[in-house]
């Protein structure tokens, strides 16, 4: 099979395509997909340099979800039938990364694509959306608490905010870094007030002054680094900060702890380290569930290319640099 291999740690140059790279064989209970899209992510660009998500790295072939189509199933695995299509997230539980054309992962994991949504609409949903729902499920934020999300215009945030906006929740402040993120972030349902410039140099100022003036009880950081600090600066004392990106800086650490925070750690890695296959199906499909009930779209994707190493390089150029403007980024593989 086709795969872009990383064949060592640093910048984009380091991506090769294989033309022969060994089809995976699927395990007693695996299915063998082959992939019509895969989706990008901010883990990946961390992990090709050699950052600490790089101990979550399984296999020099990078990508963590993807939508495909069944070809073969592993002789205990029954969920599915070959011809079925099919979407989840990976993650390190798969035989080899997503940009490949075939990955071979336990039947437990996936969930069938709905038919009125593209298979790169559907890649850009699991990831983002197990997050988001983990989030939302574990915070039990109310009503009438303040929340400040950083880093809302990327794949989690959209799904979090089209969750909170559906059920009816409207003390919510985010930032976004451009014209094309805000835009997105309004049609997902916030006010253009609601939405903060996160460049600014009195960022933490002007985030309270347009909470009223007030402190916020949740702190949701999708973005880490100054971020953090920033969400530190924000939260009221004795407040919840839910650390999604493990970017953590030293000093907003320390704020935290002087302001007696709650720190909620959110990681989809906890139940693939025990091996909890279910659960990522099972609440890809709760999400697809809510999805359909509260009428929430499909994340808006931008489809950078074919399976091809200038595609890969292009996206993982554009996370890097922030340049997604609210869309997911895909990768058309057939």
């Amino acid at each position: 099979m086709k795969a872009i291999v990383l064949k060592d740690f640093g910048d984009t140059d380091n991506f090769i395509l294989e033309n022969n790279h060994a089809i995976p064989e699927p395990a007693d209970n695996e299915v063998l997909i082959s992939i019509k899209a895969a989706a990008f992510n901010p883990i990946d660009y961390q992990m090709r340099q050699g950052k600490t998500e790089r101990k979550r790295m399984h296999s020099p072939i990078l990508g963590r979800e993807f939508a495909g189509v069944v070809v073969k199933t592993g002789q205990s695995a029954h969920r599915f039938k070959i011809g079925d299509s099919v979407f989840a997230a990976s993650g390190s539980m798969g035989s080899n990364g997503t940009y490949a054309e075939y990955i071979s992962v336990p039947e437990l994991i996936l969930a069938v694509k709905p038919e009125n949504i593209s298979f790169e609409e559907a890649a850009a949903i699991p990831s983002a959306s197990l997050t988001a729902l983990q989030c939302f499920n574990r915070l039990a934020i109310k009503k009438t608490d303040a929340v400040f999300i950083s880093g809302a215009a990327g794949g989690v945030g959209m799904a979090l905010i089209k969750i909170l906006v559906a059920k009816g929740y409207q003390k919510i402040i985010v930032t976004a870094g451009n014209e094309e993120s805000k835009n997105q972030l309004i049609k997902a349902g916030l006010k253009e007030e609601q939405v903060i410039d996160y460049k600014l140099d009195n960022l933490s100022e002007v985030i309270i002054e347009r909470n009223e003036g007030q402190f916020f009880k949740h702190c949701i950081d999708l973005a880490g680094d100054r971020m953090s600090w920033i969400c530190a600066q924000v939260l009221i004392t004795n407040g919840t900060y839910t650390d999604v990106t493990a970017l953590t800086t030293a000093h907003a650490r320390e704020d935290l702890f002087h302001k007696g925070a709650v720190i909620v750690n959110i990681s989809n890695y906890a139940y693939s380290l025990q091996k909890n296959y279910h659960y990522y199906g099972e609440k890809l499909n709760e999400f697809m569930q809510l999805m359909s009930a509260l009428a929430i779209t499909p994340p808006a994707v931008f489809n950078v290319g074919p399976l091809a190493v200038e595609t890969v390089k292009r996206a993982h150029q554009l996370l890097e640099d922030n340049l997604t403007k609210g869309r997911k980024l895909v990768m058309q593989i057939d």
